[in-house]
């Protein structure tokens, strides 16, 4: 499935899977229970022109008294909410490990997970025992008609093969799952994905500068100590990383890069099984589809890359069995890590976490086990995360919230001059049909059926993995399932789904800075509103805008139309053109694109939303109150505040190359400098940095 994300720890780069990332924790597991950080506009630098640089006046005091911790590559507003939240997932966790006599299902999963994952001794006394059936299995490869088998065990058995973002998924050669069906979005169908990378994406294989040369040296390193580890000689290691870097490279150069994803249409591609066989004759199909257990897809499969696949028979061919045995060896071994004894875990740290993001420490291991639990068992965890921090009543403003912003959009359709009537209509049915998705889903996951012990950490994460595998292919065709959540209660994120038409808010993130129970609506709609209105914005955005209101890959807009939405949306991409000092490396503005137009909707439907409702109250948003500020300034510093977030250098390179969303920097002055409301508030003059000659405007 795809979905359009909006990051607010803005880290999205756990794939390849496995990888421990390093996000916002506590300095240690014996640290005291976190408070929540409450919106606080005193904060903001009164010696800085917010004119000049909003970002700098609203969030520097704040960053500079919050500096990063060794163990986290970023660190922002948010971040203690990110340890609150973790924290009630491990008291849920361990009261249920420290059960005895009788206990519930759910408690036996959770506490034999949480047990398994915290037994370091066991773990490192096992050594690479739970690994030796795996590797044992690739060595008795005899050729490579094998190779659909072995690259299905490692699909079950590893997490990731149904996972695939904007890049493509991180499992060994390529990714097999379900979506909706592009053009009938009722149908599940199969869908199968370009894939078989160790790094984030294809532009780490592909770049020539000194920077990505010198990843690509410590990747190789790195291979070549991970399998050593795994029990190859250090001669034979360094030979087979060599390897593997060859085969990885070959295939980066064949997928199809992140900017041309970003059409649905170019993924759009139906075929047979028989067809799809005939793009790689080299690779099983059927006997692949047999062993993962999926069944037939009708009317056809999905690819997303044919040409992928054509590149990737001659790949097939081209190597020998041997050598497809390391790249195998390679991605089981790199899958395993985390959950292996503490060399594999602090090589793993080392390459993905240090060299590619910058962290300077370790994160706790309970912090670690955590969010595999809610990876693996997310849902099970939900149910206890909602009892103790969502209260009816914050779904209750929450929702309220949600109306208020789609009904300010459904104003601006009304008044859109470069809009046509026939347009706006299809505009505001799709708008309409948007369903609401608030907190957590109405009907828990059944996990009655993983096997879940304390005897061994990695088995657990098989079982799980294999468990949603199973799930996720299960869908393929039955009907939609319109309730399903793609994120975890306790996740502080949100997402719009195109092809489902929803916009998911989880209970982890409508918590204090972003959702404050206690504070006025200026500071709501500045930050959670926002994000309302950003993840509405998803479904007009340039890729959610080629999707109709049942979800199906449908033009409904006139050509006139279609071409004045590509003027401004180019607009968006222009502006987000641009060098990034603080990295080294230049932004793609088509990559980010999607982000950056709901971005500034986003703001400016939230900004309309709480005007309109305070002028309901007899209020005026820019009437100054008693601490000075009037309504207006306050939903422009809160929103502002949260995205006050510091990256680490090696993190911000990575970001921009890969990431659909710009750094939090310029999702702050970019879209103020597009704003006349924001100039208004400060009082803006024409020449200041914040007011943009060329503003740019889609929503």
């Amino acid at each position: 499935m795809r979905i359009s994300r909006f990051c607010v720890i803005a880290i999205l780069l756990c794939s390849p899977p496995g990888i421990v990332c390093a996000q916002a924790q506590t300095a240690s597991a014996s640290s005291s229970a976190p408070k929540l950080a409450h919106f606080d506009p005193s904060l903001v630098d009164k010696s800085l022109d917010p004119c000049q640089d909003f970002y700098q006046y609203a969030c520097s005091k704040w960053n500079a008294a919050n500096p990063i911790p060794a163990d986290q590559v970023a660190w922002g507003t948010g971040s203690g909410l990110r340890y609150w939240n973790e924290n009630i997932l491990r008291e849920a966790m361990e009261k249920a490990a420290a059960q005895t006599g009788k206990r519930t299902d759910y408690d036996q999963k959770i506490g034999d997970y949480w047990a398994a994952c915290m037994d370091e001794s066991g773990i490192e006394a096992a050594g690479t025992h739970d690994l030796k059936a795996g590797l044992e299995r690739i060595d008795e490869m005899k050729n490579k008609s094998q190779l659909a088998d072995q690259v299905a065990r490692i699909h079950q058995a590893i997490p990731g093969a149904w996972q695939s973002d904007d890049n493509q998924t991180g499992a060994a050669l390529l990714g097999f799952g379900q979506q909706q069906d592009f053009d009938d979005a009722s149908k599940v169908v199969a869908a199968i994905d370009q894939g078989g990378l160790g790094l984030p994406n294809r532009d780490f294989y592909v770049k020539e500068d000194d920077k990505s040369k010198e990843i690509r040296t410590k990747y190789e390193a790195h291979i070549s100590k991970m399998l050593a580890l795994s029990g190859e000689s250090a001669t034979q290691a360094a030979a087979d990383a060599k390897t593997i870097i060859t085969i990885e490279t070959a295939m980066a150069q064949a997928q199809m890069d992140n900017v041309a994803r970003r059409d649905p249409k170019n993924l759009n591609n139906k075929m047979s099984l028989d067809q799809v066989q005939a793009l790689t004759p080299s690779f099983d199909w059927k006997h692949y589809v047999e062993v993962v257990a999926a069944p037939p897809s009708s009317p056809h499969y999905l690819v997303s890359s044919p040409q992928f696949f054509r590149n990737l028979d001659s790949l097939i061919q081209q190597h020998s069995v041997d050598e497809w045995k390391v790249y195998l060896r390679w991605h089981l071994v790199h899958g395993s890590a985390p959950y292996l004894g503490k060399a594999f875990v602090d090589e793993n740290w080392n390459f993905y976490s240090h060299t590619l993001l910058g962290a300077k420490e370790q994160t706790p291991r309970w912090r670690r086990c955590v969010r595999a639990a809610d990876r693996d068992l997310g849902m099970a965890l939900g149910e206890a995360y909602v009892t103790v921090a969502f209260p009816p009543e914050s779904k209750q403003r929450t929702v309220a919230m949600v109306h208020n912003i789609e009904h300010a959009l459904d104003q601006d359709i009304t008044s859109l001059d470069w809009m046509q009537p026939a347009t706006k209509g299809q505009a505001k049915i799709k708008l309409h049909a948007i369903e609401d998705k608030i907190g957590y889903p109405n009907h828990w996951r059944d996990y009655s059926s993983v096997k879940i012990a304390r005897t061994s950490y990695l088995d657990n994460v098989h079982q799980a993995t294999t468990f949603e595998s199973h799930r996720q292919l299960g869908k393929i065709g039955k009907p939609v399932d319109r309730s399903e959540w793609g994120m975890t209660p306790p996740t502080i994120n949100a997402y719009y789904d195109p092809q489902l038409n929803t916009i998911n808010f989880p209970a982890g993130i409508l918590q204090p800075p972003f959702f404050d129970s206690g504070m006025e609506d200026a500071v709501n709609y500045g930050a959670i509103g926002m994000v309302i209105g950003h993840e509405i914005t998803h479904g007009f955005d340039d890729e959610g805008r080629k999707f109709d209101a049942q979800g199906n890959l449908r033009d409904w807009w006139t050509p006139a139309d279609a071409k004045a939405y590509e003027q401004r949306g180019e607009c968006i991409a222009d502006e987000y053109t641009q060098e990034i000092p603080e990295a080294g490396v230049k932004q793609n503005g088509h990559l980010t694109q999607g982000e950056d137009t709901a971005d500034n909707g986003g703001l400016r439907l939230s900004l309309m939303a709480v005007t309109s409702k305070l002028q309901t109250e007899g209020k005026s948003i820019d009437d100054k109150e008693a601490d000075g500020w009037t309504p207006r300034q306050k939903f422009f510093v809160s929103f502002a505040n949260s995205w006050c977030q510091q990256y680490r250098p090696e993190l911000m390179r990575t970001v921009v190359l890969t990431n659909p969303h710009s750094i939090p920097k310029y999702r702050v002055n970019n879209v103020v400098s597009n704003m006349p409301e924001f100039q208004q508030a400060f009082s803006c003059k024409k020449g200041d940095r914040m007011v943009r000659a060329n503003q740019c405007r889609v929503w």
